[in-house]
């Protein structure tokens, strides 16, 4: 049988990104004959196709579930998103930990040798070791799920061409992500650049980096990147870097950023880009000024675009705009047939909210129409991370946002210079901030700035969707010594608003009196 998957490409292809392709978008790959009909056609297989389709097909009730991906499955997360540039963070960290041993009362070495090669090797190695968990073949033998590589695009309201094979279907949910957006800057596309789509098949360090955006993706590997040996600038065209984040955990970042020696250029605006032998030259303004910089290597982390396009919307009456398909509350297009998720449709790109909105999915359009009920995306509590060093990390609203919302806010906020294990870790630069309805306990939302805040954030989380308030947090044991233990400090310090004047005077006579 003939193999009907074009073979993919994912420089360097040495040992690791061969196993890598061998499992998400296997070059011998034969596309099934189509089932007569299926329950559900899914088209993508990023992180929201997959828990669709899995989660579908593992109920074992006997549903027929068909999987559509054009390139790699896993999506962004496992191939240039979540994991690779993890494995890279992490090895840049220990960069930082060595330069400041010093502070610990360790002789750090003179020279710290960074073998670049060697750091991107073992991104490829652990994310080939990881890829077997997305495989085609795992889906297929784990889940009885029909697996075709190919494009698929819409041919009316209940079927799908995936090259010369044509899927009949209940429900369809369209899962096919987003990518990198391509700059508006005169020239960049004949001079070059690098986006997290293509930055991870790196193998030798470019020795200038420039950075085109003060956001997550560019700030983590800004960061990375400056740690592992590059000269980084970081042009950003807000005043501070991170600017959706609240004012002070920003701050704190930016100032790391300073301290470890990647030059900020904010406020700014990028004009154009010329190839040349001596490398890439950008052209762009800052404050008022016409300046111009010349790097090796240019990476934009600016935006992403939904990927929309090859799927014949119009064919099926699926409304979309810039931003992605047009969903209502319950993930469902304007066909009512077919249902979407994650960064196709949702304001938050994170692989655990496309999981989340799998998991919606699957119960709207396999439940819902048995009367089962209906779960709503405005349900969600949304946490993320950013993760720079120190991370910063949220979840909940903001306190503007609340405000904007009608809702009286408190504020309570424990720096980390007053919890003893961050003392000890010497990670006094961060706090824990939570945000509370006024006159109650009721948990709004929360930031976290700390090396590890993306671990600690969930204990917020968990609390507000289990609506249990800051009087309810108190009372919990943490173990000491952690920085977890700010979020107990947080939460006793409403406890102390508790005591009111008379209150303070009664204890304080019941005390004298005893």
């Amino acid at each position: 049988m003939t193999s009907t998957s074009e073979r993919v490409i994912v420089p360097p292809m040495d040992d690791y990104n061969q196993q890598l392709v061998s499992h998400v978008h296997p070059p011998d790959w034969v596309n099934p004959k189509p089932a007569d009909r299926y329950d559900l056609v899914v088209i993508g297989a990023g992180t929201a196709g997959l828990v669709t389709a899995a989660g579908a097909a593992g109920m074992d009730i006997g549903l027929k579930v068909a999987l559509i991906e054009r390139h790699l499955m896993g999506g962004d997360c496992l191939n240039v998103g979540c994991v690779p540039s993890k494995c890279i963070i992490r090895s840049s960290r220990v960069v930082a930990q060595m330069k400041e041993a010093g502070d610990f009362g360790i002789r750090p070495p003179e020279q710290i040798d960074i073998d670049f090669s060697a750091v991107m090797e073992r991104m490829r190695k652990l994310r080939a070791g990881i890829s077997h968990h997305d495989s085609a073949q795992r889906f297929k033998q784990t889940y009885n799920i029909d697996i075709f590589l190919g494009e698929g695009s819409f041919q009316d309201s209940n079927t799908i061409a995936v090259g010369d094979k044509i899927l009949r279907f209940k429900k369809a949910v369209i899962t096919t992500g987003a990518r990198a957006v391509r700059p508006s800057i005169e020239g960049i596309e004949e001079t070059g650049f690098l986006t997290n789509e293509t930055v991870f098949s790196l193998t030798e360090r470019p020795k200038r980096l420039a950075v085109i955006g003060g956001g997550p993706i560019g700030c983590e590997l800004a960061q990375a990147f400056r740690r592992l040996g590059c000269e980084v600038i970081l042009f950003h065209r807000h005043s501070h870097l991170l600017n959706k984040e609240d004012t002070d955990a920003a701050e704190i970042v930016q100032h790391k950023f300073e301290q470890e020696g990647i030059r900020l250029v904010l406020d700014c605006k990028m004009k154009r880009a010329v190839k040349m032998d001596e490398g890439k030259l950008l052209h762009y303004t800052c404050n008022g000024q016409d300046e111009s910089i010349i790097v090796d290597e240019i990476l934009v982390g600016a935006g992403r675009a939904p990927n929309i396009e090859g799927l014949n919307l119009d064919a099926v009456g699926v409304e979309y705009h810039r931003k992605g398909i047009k969903v209502n509350d319950y993930l469902q297009t304007t066909n009512r047939n077919i249902y979407a998720a994650g960064d196709i449709c949702m304001k938050w790109k994170f692989t655990h909210a496309a999981d989340a909105a799998a998991r919606i999915v699957i119960k709207n359009t396999l439940f819902s129409p048995f009367g089962l009920g209906r779960s709503k995306l405005s349900d969600l509590v949304m946490p993320w991370v950013t993760y720079t060093d120190p991370e910063i990390a949220h979840v909940g609203m903001y306190e503007d946002e609340a405000q904007e919302k009608g809702m009286k806010v408190s504020t309570i906020k424990i720096p980390f210079n007053t919890v003893d294990r961050a003392i000890a870790d010497g990670e006094e630069d961060g706090f824990v901030k939570i945000h509370h309805q006024k006159g109650s306990d009721k948990i709004l939302g929360a930031t976290i700035v700390a090396r590890h805040a993306g671990e600690m954030i969930s204990e917020v989380t968990t609390a507000i969707v289990g609506n249990v308030g800051l009087s309810k947090l108190s009372s919990a044991i943490h173990p000491y010594p952690t920085q977890a233990e700010g979020i107990k400090k947080a939460a006793d310090a409403y406890r102390r608003t508790l005591l009111t004047p008379n209150t303070k005077r009664f204890l304080g006579l019941l005390t004298k009196l005893s």
